[in-house]
């Protein structure tokens, strides 16, 4: 099949391109480009080789693997890389790796020299699907997750379907996490899809599932690069998933977290009033379906305090997005302390979704 090329609009506009075998994609991105580097994690180290292919004299910077890449010395340790091999504005950057690399991959493109170009090759479905495209960069610090970054669009982003072949399950799974959110929050078809066969990267939706995925976040971020507004719906679920990713010492996969965040978000809105019983339920019974946990039992008192360092808090006030209903999403500003208790109560009980990261 064809490659599909997905339009994000905006002031910077780019296109975000789902196929197979795109390198050379990748070549004619970066051709005028003196310099290239190759962000990567080391379990990535054969598909960087691979890249340096399509791109003969590209410059592969290895970084760690999973969150412990997105840390502030690791970035020092690619910007001293590139003053080594004197990138200038003329030059690219390449994020080769999950939604961790392409985060950090975009964080030192947007900081040197004040912005290079950088492409964005995902190689999980996390990352294709929602880390590598609306230009959001970051990194974490010891007060929590992705509060330092930039915004700065990619010039690209290759989604290589080819690389979820090898994708262990797990992580395959944890990439559904951010697919069914926008079901909920913007495609409900997305939801009849997944609940038919959505398992594992041979399913019969696996395309059509990213492709709409990617269309939802592209319309948004279009719209909305800064996350002054719509952008700001994309978030469901994630204001306690990162508070859970911070307290597990970013041990759990972040589709692992943003479940349990689904999970709360639902019924805080179930609890405010806003979402009826049927849909609060299908979010617990679709993330059971593909595999990932709706309960956890961590400390609350933890967990809130965590949250209120959240990016969409403002001042001692906590946010959270909630729904009215399918593809309703909207705003709980500063909801009672006992009306999270209480939605965080039903996170904790036992139906049949265990706690796994």
């Amino acid at each position: 099949m064809n490659a599909t090329r997905i339009a994000v609009p905006g002031s910077a506009p780019y296109d975000v391109v789902v196929g197979h075998d795109l390198h050379g994609e990748l070549a004619d991105l970066l051709k005028d480009s003196s310099r290239v580097a190759v962000i990567h994690p080391v379990g990535r180290r054969a598909a960087a080789e691979a890249v340096r292919e399509a791109l003969p004299g590209a410059h592969l910077l290895e970084v760690p693997d999973g969150e412990a890449q997105k840390d502030l010395s690791v970035a020092a340790s690619c910007w001293d890389a590139l003053g080594r091999l004197g990138f200038t504005r003329s030059d690219a950057i390449v994020g080769l790796g999950g939604g961790a690399t392409t985060d950090l991959a975009g964080f030192v493109a947007a900081t040197w020299l004040r912005g290079v170009k950088v492409v964005h090759v995902p190689t999980t479905l996390l990352g294709m699907v929602d880390a590598a495209v609306g230009g959001k960069t970051g990194i974490n610090t010891s007060a929590g997750k992705n509060l330092v970054g930039a915004f700065h669009p990619p010039a690209a982003v290759l989604a290589d379907l080819t690389a979820l072949e090898t994708l262990p399950r797990a992580d395959y799974v944890s990439g559904l996490a951010e697919i069914v959110k926008v079901g909920f929050t913007h495609d409900p078809a997305i939801l009849d899809l997944v609940d038919e066969d959505a398992t594992t990267p041979h399913g019969p939706h696996t395309r059509e599932l990213i492709e709409r995925a990617v269309a939802v976040k592209a319309a948004v971020v279009g719209d909305d690069l800064t996350e002054q507004g719509s952008r700001e719906f994309l978030n469901y679920g994630h204001t306690l998933g990162h508070a859970v990713e911070k307290v597990e010492g970013y041990r759990w996969r972040h589709g692992a977290a943003v479940s349990i965040g689904l999970v709360f978000a639902a019924e805080l809105g179930r609890l405010a009033g806003g979402l009826d019983d049927a849909v609060a339920a299908r979010h617990r019974a679709l993330l059971d379906v593909v595999g990932l946990p709706t309960r956890y039992d961590g400390d609350w008192e933890q967990l809130h305090a965590t949250m209120a360092v959240d990016k969409k808090s403002r001042g001692s006030r906590l946010r959270f997005v909630v729904l009215e209903g399918l593809a309703r999403p909207t705003m709980l500003e500063n909801p009672e302390p006992s009306l999270l208790e209480a939605a965080y109560q039903e996170v904790r009980k036992d139906r049949g979704g265990e706690a796994r990261p």
